[in-house]
């Protein structure tokens, strides 16, 4: 347990700052999951609505120092890429 005053502020940020970045991780990736859900369902149209909305969760996300830019920058390359590999359907 921290003894110092300081120690003490220190622990206090940092159980803070803890939480914050737990809610926002919890955002990220549940929007990461949504788009990746509907390229599974095949859903091209759908999913390419979505990715807007993870983009600016991202972004955020990054802008806040949950995930560093590199990471954000992976996300988005790697959903864009997987939502245009998704074959249309023929029956529309």
């Amino acid at each position: 347990m921290a003894k110092h005053a300081s120690a003490v502020r220190q622990q206090r940020h940092s159980v803070r700052r803890n939480k914050i970045n737990k809610k926002n991780t919890s955002a990220l990736r549940t929007e990461v999951k949504k788009v990746r859900s509907l390229i599974e369902d095949q859903d091209k149209e759908a999913a390419r609505k979505a990715l807007p909305r993870a983009y600016a969760v991202i972004d955020r996300s990054v802008k806040k120092g949950t995930i560093h830019a590199n990471t954000g920058a992976r996300y988005k390359s790697r959903l864009g890429r997987q939502i245009e590999a998704v074959k249309p359907d023929p029956a529309k």
